[in-house]
């Protein structure tokens, strides 16, 4: 047995003791579990220089790497004889370019993407760290890596790109969490005709006017950027096979990211197929499931909160939101055994669906990611007898839904608040006479300097409701309303014209949204029929917003000329 002190295992913060034994090799930390590889899973290794000293690089049979860092100059023919003798295979001496390129070739080896400069590694990227990758560009391809689920150093999560997909990441302080490649050019791909090749030899002239077949190879030019992405795709192996999909949902409606997507449900993922982009998540992502009944009563509306969030470049998004046409129909037969869906999923999944498109897209996802549906709360009901409330957020107009222990804010953007969060709310109005005499605002004071949001233009016809399911969920109310404010309020009740314009439900501009998300009381059995039917906006909706607020500017005109005539009177 041969032993080393203080090497790194996989980028790992903590140092640990190494053991190369005939049977194979082991790695201890000081504290944390032992971690060891069979002689036969060795495929082959690497010496080279590295950050803590020189590295030793395990190629595993299944196409992963294990890194070993802390070696010192003189361990190399020690380490040489190790695995000549014991393991059969060459320690082979690798030297990386030091140059600082940004250009090179892309090389991809069986458990790893190179990238070499002047026939050098400038660096490596194991597949096993790679989440997804899209076409950013026509001749640029960005690579996302896979986020860690824990900071904490020295654990089972933390320390195993040889022991589980994408666990490198977490090491540092700080991460990579995307790379992109620009690409130009193009590149030619050959290809081989149908045909025999012996029928080819004996009757080459065939193609002069011979009756034989003959195979022939093709070159076609394609962009490279495109294979540089399809190899990656099938290397990394993002993309999996069509045969293991549970369902797939075609042309789904996204208002964040923004978009139509193709979504497709494995066993432990689902995929969101896009024109441009492709986004592969997995379940255990999945904080929160919710369904939102639009005010429309034309649209439902799914929200899903991911954590760590979904990423675009610079973007995150914390939140996917979907939405369906409440009259949609969708005939479904999954793609499993009768077997697997009661003993895996307890029942929860239905072989055979033929119900609207929007319940049978969240029983699906209730079952596989095993996450319940979080609906509004049954105790609030807005004036028109809705879930949502009519509201903005600065320019932004969306819904305020109130859920059982939290606001919901959709579609942009997207914005959830605990009620276990709230110091307080504020009710207040702001603005001119008459604009305030027909809505209202309110700020929610967040705890732990999570800081203030604020929800305005919220129809005067809302206040009642709102405070009374305030008090129902004993949730701190403060009312800034002077009494001036409550008397304009009177006077445009009792205006009919106001009153009629207030009545009209007018569809919100669908837009874009992400936000963040806490644990949530969900209910045990989703009924979609015993909900709020809700919609999506057709674009006649965007002219009936905008008729409607001129409707607003005019009765705005007509009051402020005709209220200083009733006070002139009441003076008299």
């Amino acid at each position: 047995m041969e032993s080393f002190d203080g090497i790194y295992l996989d980028l790992s913060q903590e140092p640990g003791k190494c053991r190369f034994a005939e049977n194979g090799f082991g790695w201890k930390p000081s504290a944390g579990e032992t971690y060891t590889l069979d002689a036969g899973n060795i495929a082959g290794a690497q010496w080279s220089r590295a950050a803590k000293g020189y590295e030793v690089k395990i190629l595993h049979r299944d196409s992963s790497v294990i890194q070993l860092d802390g070696f010192a100059q003189e361990d190399f023919d020690r380490l040489s004889k190790i695995f000549k003798n014991w393991y059969n295979t060459n320690l082979d001496h690798k030297e990386h370019a030091l140059r600082g390129w940004n250009w090179g070739k892309g090389e991809f080896g069986k458990a790893e993407l190179a990238f070499n400069v002047q026939n050098r590694p400038a660096f490596e990227i194991p597949y096993s760290e790679i989440l997804n990758t899209n076409l950013a560009g026509k001749n640029e391809v960005a690579v996302e890596f896979i986020m860690p689920t824990t900071g904490e150093t020295g654990t089972k999560e933390n320390l195993g790109g040889a022991r589980g997909k994408g666990k490198k990441t977490g090491a540092g302080k700080d991460q990579l969490v995307e790379m992109r490649f620009y690409i130009p050019g193009l590149a030619s791909v050959t290809k081989d005709e149908p045909g025999s090749e012996e029928e080819g030899e004996a009757k080459s002239g065939s193609e002069e006017g011979g009756g034989g077949k003959k195979r022939k190879k093709e070159t076609e030019e394609h962009n490279a950027a495109n294979i540089f992405y399809d190899t990656l795709m099938q290397k990394a192996d993002i993309g999996e096979v069509a045969g293991d999909t549970y369902a797939t949902f075609l042309d789904v409606l996204h208002l964040t990211p923004r978009g139509r997507f193709d979504i497709d449900m494995f066993e432990t993922s689902f995929r969101l197929r896009g024109k441009t982009y492709d986004y592969k998540i997995q379940y255990e992502t999945i904080k929160k499931c919710m369904f939102l009944p639009k005010p429309d009563e034309l649209h439902n509306m799914i929200c899903i909160a991911l954590d760590p969030p979904l990423r675009q470049g610079q973007t995150k998004y914390p939140f996917l939101v979907m939405q369906f046409k409440k009259d949609e129909e969708i005939t479904l037969d999954l793609n499993m055994t009768e077997e697997v869906a009661k003993e895996k999923y307890g029942g929860k999944l239905l072989l055979h669906y033929e119900q609207p498109l929007y319940h049978v897209v969240t029983q699906v996802f209730r079952g596989l990611a095993g996450k319940k549906i979080n609906q509004p709360a049954k105790d609030f009901m807005s004036h028109h007898g809705q879930h949502g409330i009519k509201c903005s957020i600065k320019a932004s107009e969306g819904f305020l839904y109130c859920l059982e222990k939290a606001f919901m804010f959709v579609p942009k953007p997207a914005t959830y608040i605990a009620f276990d969060s709230i110091i307080s709310i504020t009710f207040s109005r702001v603005g001119g006479a008459v604009s305030a005499s027909r809505t209202f605002d309110i700020t929610v004071h967040g705890k732990n300097g999570q800081g203030d949001n604020q929800f305005s233009n919220i129809n005067r016809e809302e206040q009642k409701p709102l405070e009374e399911f305030f008090k129902l969920k004993n949730l701190r109310v403060k009312n800034e309303m002077d009494d001036d404010g409550g008397a304009l309020l009177a006077a445009a009740l009792r205006d009919p014209d106001m009153a009629s314009s207030d009545d009209e439900v007018v569809a919100a501009r669908a837009d874009r949204g992400s936000a963040d998300e806490d644990d949530e009381s969900t209910d045990e059995d989703f009924k979609s029929d015993s909900e709020s039917d809700v919609a999506e906006e057709y674009d006649s909706a965007h002219e009936s917003s905008g008729s409607d607020s001129d409707a607003e500017g005019a009765a705005s005109d007509k009051e402020m000329t005709e209220r200083p005539k009733k006070k002139a009177k009441t003076g008299n």
